[in-house]
């Protein structure tokens, strides 16, 4: 299943490539975990084209890393680009790149969910405002 969705979001770079003029970029996303540096496998890697005033723009694809942690694609126009990273048990990751260069290889440090904050937990020992 994995194959499958990485030749269509592949299919769709490549559909988008014909419809841009102008050069183009091969992709390689490494993602791993920020805690030891480990491989994170079938993470979600979303790719959204990125409009002028940092809107984003209609059309995204989506790829799944393999057990390496790694995935990657051909054909994607220069220009920004917002990436999100997507894995269970982990917190989201979202920034925008700047696609400049023919190949761009991008790591992604995933972290683990922090902790939340409870009004029913005892706090006394945190400083209050004064």
């Amino acid at each position: 299943m994995a194959v499958m969705i990485l030749l269509g979001a592949g299919m769709i770079g490549l559909g988008r490539a014909q419809d841009h003029e102008g050069p183009m970029s091969a992709l390689r996303f490494v993602v791993v975990r920020d805690s030891d540096g480990k491989p994170v496998r079938n993470a979600e890697v979303v790719l959204h084209p990125v409009k002028r005033k940092g809107k984003q723009a209609k059309g995204e694809m989506e790829l799944k890393t393999d057990a390496e942690g790694r995935t990657n694609i051909e054909g994607i126009p220069y220009g920004p680009l917002r990436v999100q990273v997507l894995a269970p048990h982990f917190q989201t990751f979202g920034e925008d790149f700047e696609i400049n260069k023919a190949e761009m290889e991008i790591t992604v440090k995933l972290k683990r969910p922090g902790g939340q904050y409870s009004i029913y937990e005892n706090h006394e020992d945190e400083k209050k405002p004064q």
